[in-house]
């Protein structure tokens, strides 16, 4: 395992991993690969620009003949694969691109793992495939899917295709389940970053239902951790769920993050539920910890980590904010605010 391709590699935990593997790995060739569509930047990698063993390469997953191109040039060895569409509220909107990008494009990657024999095809995939879970359960990797949204049940539907491939054709795989990532480059759809970046400039936080959503948020550091076990560790064939193990409520996320900036309770919103909307996510991590990972940050570290972050990096986000953002925002929640509580 030397040269690596992290498709996705522009995109937030893309992002991370990479800037993660060149601190970690000196003698590793990164090649950050990413199709650059609204969430996947280049200023995401500023960071690894001049680094002689890093590279981009702008391409799309579903585009067999420019990944072919891409892993012969670089001599690929290893492909770690991030690239997805992934936000569940834009899946509500519009299904179709996650259909294409989560689970054609997986398909072509692993056609390309398998025609060129590489050492190890590692897939991100989420705890969104395993749908809401009633307290006190925890979802274990042997768990069925129960998917509620297209997001999710794309995502499930790419991780039949990469087991699929494991068992047909031999192909070397593992996946990770993460749970909620929270860190720099997230781009601001999100909730983190959505109700910092509002918090920031006084705007109201658009929290979706009663706030009472449990989720569990790990830093975006952490969960590059725990990829890194799996994917030197792991045992092929296998998915390890990545996750802290602690759930907080939606609304005391949104509460803290205030009491970070120093900002009223009073921009909370409570705005109509989205369709589906998943009460709880919980993972069991213990196959995880047996790698010898373990999640080092707690939610409130991560939180601070991150909205320190947001506070000290305006250039990065404003831009976003001010662009195609607005529309997308306007039209997810300019009716949900209208009506807010």
């Amino acid at each position: 395992m030397k040269n690596i391709l992290v498709t996705g590699g522009a995109g937030f935990i893309g992002s991370n991993f990479v800037h993660y593997l060149l601190a970690k790995y000196p003698d590793y060739r990164i090649v950050a690969y990413d199709k650059l569509t609204y969430a996947g930047r280049l200023e995401n990698l500023k960071p690894a620009e001049g680094d002689p063993r890093f590279a981009f390469v702008r391409g799309d997953i579903a585009d067999r003949a420019a990944v072919d191109a891409a892993i012969r040039q670089h001599q690929i060895d290893t492909l770690v694969n991030f690239a997805a569409e992934t936000h569940v509220d834009r899946s509500i909107l519009s299904s179709e691109p996650f259909v294409t990008n989560n689970v054609a494009g997986v398909t072509t990657l692993l056609e390309a793992a398998r025609e060129f024999k590489l050492e190890r095809f590692h897939h991100i995939s989420t705890d969104e495939v395993y749908g809401q879970i009633p307290e006190p359960k925890r979802s274990r990797e042997g768990d069925p899917f129960e998917t509620r949204s297209p997001y999710s049940a794309s995502k499930a539907a790419a991780e039949h295709f990469v087991f699929a491939y494991f068992v047909t054709y031999g192909v070397p795989v593992t996946i990770t389940r993460g749970s909620n990532n929270i860190g720099p480059y997230h781009y601001p759809e999100k909730a983190v970053p959505l109700f910092t970046t509002n918090a920031i400039d006084n705007e109201p936080l658009p929290v979706y239902g009663d706030g009472r959503q449990m989720r569990d948020y790990q830093y975006v550091g952490d969960h590059c951790e725990g990829i890194d076990a799996v994917l030197h560790r792991g045992q092929l064939g296998e998915a390890y769920n990545i996750a802290t193990g602690v759930e907080t409520y939606n609304i005391d996320m949104a509460r803290q993050i205030l009491d970070i900036l120093g900002k009223p309770h009073s921009l909370i919103k409570f705005v109509p539920d989205r369709a589906g909307h998943d009460r709880r996510y919980a993972l069991d991590v213990s196959k995880a910890k047996a790698l010898g990972w373990e999640s080092r940050h707690t939610f409130s570290q991560a939180l601070e980590q991150t909205v320190r972050w947001y506070v000290d990096n305006e250039w990065w986000w404003r831009p976003i904010k001010s662009g195609e953002f607005r529309a997308y925002y306007e039209k997810q929640y300019g009716a949900r605010l209208a009506a807010a509580k």
